[in-house]
């Protein structure tokens, strides 16, 4: 019996020791905890945009609310001067002679310095008559001028070498004169298109010449249509082209080596159906005496006369560098077909600006345009008494 009161009373020291223990443990940590959710994640704020400020740019405020505005004095308008026009760029001054024929004309410096100085003896004929020769006047024309004024001398109409100047430059312009008209014909009659074919041989400057003219007669109001009718010489097609896109025309054009005559022929025709009235057709420039070169440019000639086409100008081109030879190509050219005026090229850079005088004076035809630069302003109506004061510096 003993045992067991001993037994219960251990088992009740143990149960007494455990539940002090459990106390003292919930005293020291506490009551419960529980683990706090997770919070939810959110994007970080991105950093306040500062305004990025051009040259002429104030920065940015704070708009008010409309109630919470100030009301603000209306603006007076900024006071605006005239608008300023359009920069538009001028198109340049065409040349003068003088400024453009100092070859020429130093031919005959010698000569004139020594009239100048009052000085009238052999050696000055004689240089007078070298000067003339040199400048491709022609043996023929330059004797012709020094006999009259000779005989001039010897009559005592003239008594200066001022006077001899004067004189020479009157019988220039004497020679110079001609009875047709140095205009460029446009007859702009209805239900026509004029039709303007140019003629040279190769290197003379054709080509370049009907794509200064196409430029001129455009801004002179007329409707220009081109014609690249030299289908012989390689890339003319090609050149004509390049003008016509730089003087804003258009062109009609055939393959290389096809029939000229086929192309100005369409030309014409498509110029009527669109209303065009002015046709500039390049033409072969092969050499001057050959037979099927003539042929060629009669047949054209013909066709290009057939209506609606008016044939109303044939310009052949010469250049004033070849000297006496231009004379002999005007001369085959013109047997060919009805020339109707010459265009000297090239004649601000040759000493043999005379040539004018020999054309005028062996064949009778008008020169109508000469070629005073390279620039599309460069071609000029040709000027008699401009060309003489500058040959001769009498102006």
């Amino acid at each position: 019996m003993t045992a067991l009161f001993i037994v219960i009373g251990v088992a009740v020291v143990v149960l007494l020791a455990a539940l002090i223990l459990i106390a003292r443990s919930r005293r020291a940590s506490g009551p419960p905890t529980v683990a706090p959710k997770s919070p939810t994640p959110t994007l970080e704020e991105p950093p306040p945009r500062v305004p990025i400020l051009g040259p002429e740019r104030e920065p940015e405020r704070a708009v008010l609310a409309p109630e919470e505005a100030p009301a603000a004095p209306p603006k007076a308008a900024p006071a605006m001067g005239p608008l300023a026009e359009p920069e538009v760029e001028a198109e340049p001054e065409a040349p003068s002679y003088r400024s453009r024929l100092g070859n020429v004309r130093g031919i005959f410096s010698g000569a004139v310095s020594a009239l100048r100085g009052g000085r009238i003896d052999a050696s000055t004929w004689d240089s007078l008559e070298e000067a003339l020769i040199r400048a491709d006047v022609g043996v023929r024309t330059a004797d012709a001028l020094l006999a009259d004024l000779k005989a001039r001398v010897a009559s005592k109409e003239i008594a200066s070498g001022t006077d001899i100047l004067t004189a020479l430059g009157g019988e220039i312009r004497a020679l110079l004169d001609v009875p047709e008209s140095r205009q460029l014909h446009f007859a702009g009659e209805a239900g026509s298109v004029d039709v303007w074919l140019v003629v040279g041989v190769n290197g003379v400057g054709k080509t370049t010449t009907i794509g200064k003219l196409a430029r001129q007669e455009s801004t002179a109001g007329h409707s220009v249509l081109l014609a690249a009718g030299d289908t012989f010489r390689a890339a003319a097609a090609d050149q004509l082209g390049m003008w016509a896109e730089r003087s804003g025309v258009d062109i009609v054009r055939g393959a290389e080596g096809g029939d000229p005559s086929a192309i100005v022929f369409d030309a014409v025709q498509r110029a009527a159906a669109r209303g065009n009235d002015l046709v500039l057709a390049d033409t072969a420039g092969r050499l001057h005496n050959k037979v099927n070169l003539v042929e060629e440019l009669k047949k054209i000639r013909r066709i290009a006369d057939r209506d609606p086409g008016n044939v109303t100008e044939v310009l052949l081109v010469l250049d004033a560098t070849t000297g006496q030879n231009a004379l002999v190509q005007a001369k085959q050219f013109t047997e060919a077909v009805d020339v109707t005026g010459i265009v000297l090229t090239k004649l601000d850079g040759t000493a043999k600006g005379g040539i004018v005088i020999a054309v005028q004076r062996e064949l009778g035809i008008p020169v109508k345009l000469v070629g005073l630069g390279e620039g599309v302003n460069d071609l000029v109506a040709f000027d008699p008494d401009a060309f003489v004061d500058a040959l001769l510096g009498l102006d």
